[in-house]
């Protein structure tokens, strides 16, 4: 067991299950964020939870501008993870991009995952007519760059309202912006040219793990046509919209979230966990 790696990524246990099942955080967010849904199935699997270097507590000076420059350089972490506990045909958990990384490093080895779980996931957030409908133009895009670079926290403070939605809640928009704001203004924009300016299409095609796309309602970032698009070009996927409103039901809508990755589950390992 790589000691470095499970510290650079601030990696974390529990459970009592031999299957392993791993969550991944979206942009600009910690493992904390999955504290109402993970441990739900302690019971089951051995949980596993991490940060991206960058990001939580992982090891800041593990950080190089080159290799997260691209998506591929987050899932080669994972990869790294995967190898340093010796897991094999586990299940992963990925919310937003981090369905995407997770997508990305089962290309590269797909016998260490049996699972692929994608919560708003998006393999390209550009427009690109007549054929796809990423949900955002070139400019809007580098607007939000753009304000990162100006005003850091009025960036923090708008995109953490249109990614959560749920305004009759706004202690989780509040939550989302305090993680925006712990996370290194410099890293964070890094990350979001990363994520919002790439584009994975292409690789949807290779993927050969079975997944289970969980598509928000009233998604702002990941609109409805994204996950259908992935659910038309992902073999061996299935498809569930969420009466969860927003991009973080795992948040704003933990049961319905547990609900519907257990159920999937269920269905994928009969007898092997329940639904509460």
């Amino acid at each position: 067991m790589d000691q470095n790696i499970l510290f650079r990524n601030n990696v974390n246990i529990t459970g009592k299950g031999s299957k392993a099942i791993l969550f991944a955080p979206g942009f600009g967010c910690d493992q904390n964020m999955w504290r109402m849904v993970a441990p739900f199935f302690e019971e089951h699997f051995r949980v596993i939870l991490f940060d991206y270097v960058g990001s939580g507590k992982s090891d800041y000076n593990a950080y190089s501008p080159s290799k997260y420059s691209d998506l591929k350089g987050y899932a080669q972490d994972v990869l790294d993870i995967c190898d340093a506990l010796n897991l094999k045909e586990a299940v992963f958990v990925g919310h937003s991009v981090g369905g995407i990384i997770g997508m990305l490093a089962s290309i590269q080895e797909p016998d260490r995952f049996e699972h692929l779980i994608m919560i708003g996931p998006s393999p390209c957030y550009l427009n690109d007519p007549p054929n796809y409908s990423g949900g955002f133009v070139k400019g809007e895009l580098e607007a939000l760059i753009e304000m990162m670079e100006m005003n850091y926290i009025g960036w923090a403070n708008y995109l953490s309202q249109v990614i959560m939605k749920n305004p009759d809640r706004p202690e989780l928009s509040q939550e989302l912006e305090e993680s925006f704001c712990s996370t290194d203004p410099t890293v964070a924009r890094d990350f979001a040219i990363a994520t919002f300016f790439s584009d994975h299409r292409e690789d949807l095609k290779m993927v050969t793990v079975p997944s289970l796309i969980l598509q928000c309602s009233n998604d702002s970032i990941a609109p409805i046509e994204v996950g259908e698009y992935m659910h038309r070009t992902l073999s061996e996927s299935t498809f569930s919209l969420m009466k969860a409103t927003g991009h973080c039901p795992h948040m704003s809508h933990p049961e319905e979230t547990i609900r519907l990755i257990s159920d999937y589950l269920t269905t994928s390992y009969a007898g092997c966990i329940s639904n509460g």
